[in-house]
């Protein structure tokens, strides 16, 4: 009896150190709502919440399209650039080059794909790496922006202004950044894409003696990262109402913070799109809060970057421990 009943303890110890090892994030974001409600009781209002929704839309929905790209062991740095380049050029195709509007999502989505493709295809097939083929992409997608706009804001259409709007008492954002998680979490987990990506960045040399087709499924990890920024800068711009050329400046360290936070390895192999929800909004709890705190931008982004460090700190320290 007492032989049993320690051997229930021990299991349950184990239990509990494995939900906490693997939900770190989650009990991480938990105690962040807390510490915030107690020191600031707007922030569990009905609105402040619906404002944490529409937040943490933007860079959730980038954040899954870079899921992808850290699961295979990869990096992507141009997704800001990206959702800004895809934003821009489907408004611009609509207002100069007469597009039907009801294309417009369409046709955006289509350049953030080019794009992935472009930078996938340069780490795959031209041997980048993933680091520089991205930085490049960065540099073009943002100047073709620039070119595109001439370095003006453009009016959003019809189809794109949407995106900012609301479903009953939903806001559009919301419900956007629900469906594309669904679609990401289904690709990743129940496709053989999906196993494919932890296979490549679990093993890249095991994954090719296999018989998976490597540079494939790196061109295919970018290709969605660029349609899931699309995706993001086409929302962000249905908020402002505009599409501004600077549209998702910076935001690709956002989603990379995310990532990491929500529980993926900068090494690969391990990643899921639920982790990446709930680090995007332990990003989204701390600067909100620390706004009802009226905390200095410049203090926020001290509190951001050290997130950000214990995070990947973890990431290196589990990475570790798993090695040995």
């Amino acid at each position: 009896m007492n032989s049993t009943s320690t051997t229930a303890s021990r299991q349950r110890g184990f239990d509990l150190k494995a939900f906490a090892a693997n939900n770190g994030a989650l009990i991480g974001l938990i105690v962040l709502a807390v510490v915030m409600a107690i020191a600031s009781p707007a922030f569990l209002s009905g609105q402040n919440i619906v404002n944490v929704g529409e937040q943490v839309a933007t860079i959730a929905i980038l954040a899954f399209g870079m899921t992808f790209v850290i699961v295979a062991a990869g990096i992507d740095l141009s997704v800001g650039s990206v959702a800004a380049l895809s934003a821009m050029a489907s408004a611009s195709m609509v207002a100069g080059w007469g597009l039907p509007e009801v294309l417009t999502i369409v046709a955006g989505l289509v350049v953030g794909a080019l794009a992935g493709a472009v930078t996938g295809i340069a780490a795959a097939y031209g041997k980048l790496p993933a680091f520089i083929a991205s930085l490049a992409m960065m540099s073009v997608a943002r100047g073709l922006t620039m070119v595109i706009s001439d370095g003006r804001p453009v009016e959003a259409p019809s189809q794109v202004a949407a995106l900012g709007g609301d479903l009953g008492p939903v806001p559009v954002p919301i419900v956007v950044l629900v469906l594309a998680g669904l679609v990401a979490a289904f690709v990743l987990r129940f496709t053989v894409a999906g196993s494919y990506m932890y296979a490549v960045g679990g093993n890249i040399e095991a994954a090719r003696l296999s018989g998976i087709p490597v540079k494939r499924v790196v061109v295919l990890v970018f290709l969605l990262s660029g349609v899931f920024a699309a995706l993001a800068g086409m929302v962000t711009a249905g908020r402002l109402d505009s599409v501004q050329p600077t549209i998702g400046t910076g935001a690709e360290l956002d989603a990379i913070a995310a990532v990491v936070i929500g529980g993926a390895s900068l090494s690969g192999g391990v990643g899921r799109i639920s982790g990446t929800l709930v680090g995007a909004l332990v990003l989204a709890v701390i600067r909100n809060g620390l706004n009802l705190m009226n905390v200095s931008p410049f203090w926020q982004q001290v509190v951001i970057g050290a997130v950000i460090a214990l995070a990947v700190l973890f990431d290196v320290i589990r990475h570790k421990n798993t090695r040995l």
